[in-house]
């Protein structure tokens, strides 16, 4: 089907004069003709990256190529380094299915030249209204595999895996393992679909970088998803190298865009099958989570390092607070002039009681240490020498975290 777009663009283009692309609705590089002459940046890397980045899809959106359903000039955006274009959607019964774009630096396009370019359009949106539906049905297919590998029957996922093997999605049933990418919006906006759509490309660039039958990928909501399939070995990334090259893509791809506050990683632990990846999956969804709510752990978090929050995260959703493992500190945690007090306790704890070193770490003298935990003892009805009270209270600061109940300036 690519044969029959590239034969119509590149009548066009030779009708015209001057080189053309052809993009889906999503700005997805379909085709292009023979390019010479003048040529910005944008398409260049249009043309070597097969797609074009955020920044540029946010901007064509401002001007309005959506909603256009005729030719429309766009101007020049010296920050993009982008020259002034002619953009043409192609429709399929009003459905837009993408764009034919021809630089235009000195607005030499004549009237009869559009016309030339909208003869064409029959044609034109019949083949990639084609190639649309067969590239979307083999996506379909392969998503609802991934989606498979992701439910509750082993039977099933056994079968999946038994699919993806026969017909070469997948190059073999080594050691899986899973990463989930999470877009963490910025505080009072929604994520758009521009930074949906940069999501998507970042995490289509990260399984060619890996190798298309090392790894499925799969969009959920606001999360990306990669199963790995066949281990580290013969040059294949681990999943660690992977996550950071995804975690590396999305930060440059979303950096600009203003529903994206930032971008969290998450990585599960390696199962010896395919079939059993969606525990991976589990634990690399959670990671996500947990780094979503708690930005000090960083843009990646593998399940492995996340320590008592491995717990937390699994019991978050079974009603438990922090009144229900420690009701002290909860009344503690009602009144923000305790912030130093809870903030002292958390590091007292996490240096497993030793006194000096919280000391060292809060730069604090030891009598201010001790007036403080003894403020902790008497406000939250506690006793810092009892082990279970100790236990109950670390659990509930790190659930305050988790929940966004307690928030320390560090």
């Amino acid at each position: 089907m690519h044969t029959e777009l590239q034969r119509i663009v590149d009548a066009v283009a030779a009708r015209v004069g001057r080189p053309a692309l052809i993009e889906d609705r999503r700005q997805r590089v379909v085709v292009y003709s023979e390019h010479t002459g003048l040529m910005d940046d944008v398409r260049r890397t249009s043309i070597l990256r097969r797609h074009t980045t955020p920044e540029v899809i946010s901007w064509f959106h401002d001007v309005g190529i959506m909603k256009a359903r005729t030719p429309v000039r766009t101007p020049a955006c010296p920050e993009l380094d982008l020259l002034p274009r002619l953009c043409v959607p192609i429709t399929h019964h009003d459905l837009l299915l993408g764009f034919v774009w021809f630089i235009d630096a000195d607005g030499g396009m004549t009237d009869a030249d559009i016309e030339t370019v909208t003869r064409a359009m029959s044609d034109l949106s019949l083949a990639l209204y084609r190639e649309n539906l067969l590239g979307e049905l083999a996506s379909q297919r392969e998503a609802e595999a991934a989606r498979t590998l992701l439910v509750d029957s082993p039977e099933i996922r056994a079968e999946a895996v038994r699919s993806l093997l026969a017909e070469g999605v997948v190059a073999a049933d080594g050691p899986a393992n899973a990463v989930v990418a999470q877009l963490v919006p910025a505080r009072g906006q929604v994520l758009d679909e521009v930074a949906r759509i940069a999501l998507e490309q970042m995490l289509v660039a990260t399984r060619r970088w890996i190798g298309v039958r090392e790894a499925l990928h799969l969009i959920r909501h606001d999360q990306g998803v990669l199963l790995i399939s066949g281990g580290q070995g013969a040059g294949r990334p681990s999943a660690e190298a992977t996550a950071k090259h995804l975690s590396e893509a999305l930060h440059k791809a979303t950096r600009s865009l203003p529903s994206v506050a930032r971008v969290v990683v998450g990585i599960g632990e390696p199962r010896p099958r395919l079939a059993d990846v969606v525990h991976a999956y589990d634990e690399a969804l959670q990671s996500a989570r947990v780094g979503g709510q708690l930005s000090a752990l960083g843009p990646i978090i593998a399940w492995s390092n996340l320590g008592i929050y491995r717990m937390l995260s699994r019991m978050n959703g079974q009603h438990l607070d922090v009144a229900g493992v420690h009701p002290g500190l909860e009344r503690l945690l009602r009144d923000d002039s305790n912030q130093v007090l809870l903030e002292t306790l958390e590091a007292y704890l996490d240096l497993a009681g030793n006194a000096h070193a919280t000391a060292e770490q809060l730069r604090l003298h030891r009598t201010t240490l001790y007036y403080r935990l003894h403020r902790v003892e008497q406000l939250a009805e506690t006793d810092l020498k009892d082990g279970n009270e100790r236990l109950c209270l670390h659990l509930a600061l790190k659930l305050g975290r988790l929940t966004g109940h307690y928030r320390p300036a560090n």
